[in-house]
């Protein structure tokens, strides 16, 4: 058994592999105040609730954009499953050139997605994450990473509206019945929703039309991240919805260097 660990800014998602297949996949608050124990107790509770041995993992690999916690789930392999994880860095051979001015910069999970994405996929390809903020990257048909571009988030704008602003409460992620709104709550809704799914249409025909200047046909469309299916629910744009591709990206990348 294999354990893929994505540590994003918002939540943490813990990935278990059987005979390659993705058995199972728990998700905890990404929280650094958290302790080393605290942490460990949560994520064996969740093991111990999932009716998974601990005794039958045999690789761990670490996709971390947050790097206070990164150590934490270090230890937590070398305690819990007895493995020296693998840290996904960009000093490893993902078989894919990232065309980055400096790919060190690169959020680690992109580079997780784009080979998971290419795996399955094929190219080319804009892979959207809908996390803490969006991200759109692009794919090029062999493989490589050309560049994208990183916005707001959908909670991430709903939260900074209430938080900056003296009467603008904090909203529940409903798709507004219509663009106008008749309240303070239906309008909010309908500007940070509606406004992200407007502002990734747009973005991805400006992505596309960029594309076919260097590839001979469109870029397939995937979302992953946590509003990917809401998103994908209320947009003819998006062709796959695929939740899992970090953590099948770095699952990919332990197998190619471990085999």
């Amino acid at each position: 058994m294999f354990v893929a660990i994505d540590i994003g800014n918002t939540h943490t998602v813990i990935g278990i592999y059987e005979n390659e297949r993705l058995k199972t996949d728990l998700r905890i608050p990404s929280i650094p105040q958290k302790t080393e124990d605290e942490i460990s107790r949560q994520v064996l509770t969740l093991f111990t609730e999932k009716e998974i041995d601990v005794k039958k993992i045999d690789g761990v690999g670490i996709s971390s954009v947050v790097p206070d916690i990164t150590g934490i789930y270090v230890s937590l392999s070398k305690k819990c499953f007895h493995q020296e994880p693998l840290i996904v860095n960009t000093d490893l051979d993902f078989a894919i050139k990232i065309h980055y001015e400096n790919p060190k910069s690169l959020g680690i999970d992109r580079i997780c997605s784009a080979v998971a994405g290419y795996a399955k996929y094929g190219g080319p390809l804009i892979i959207i994450d809908f996390g803490t903020a969006t991200t759109y990257s692009v794919i090029a048909s062999n493989g490589d990473f050309l560049g994208g571009v990183i916005s707001t988030g959908i909670a991430t704008s709903a939260a900074a509206l209430h938080q900056r602003t003296a009467q603008l409460p904090d909203i529940d992620f409903h798709f507004p019945e219509t663009a106008v709104g008749t309240d303070t709550v239906s309008s909010i809704q309908t500007g940070v929703i509606c406004g992200a799914i407007d502002a990734m249409t747009g973005m991805v025909q400006r992505l596309q039309s960029e594309i076919l200047q260097c590839e001979s046909k469109k870029a397939t469309v995937i979302a992953t991240g946590g509003f990917s299916k809401f998103i994908a629910e209320h947009s003819q744009i998006i062709q796959h919805v695929d939740t899992t591709l970090v953590l099948d990206g770095i699952h990919l990348i332990y197998n190619r260097l471990h085999h």
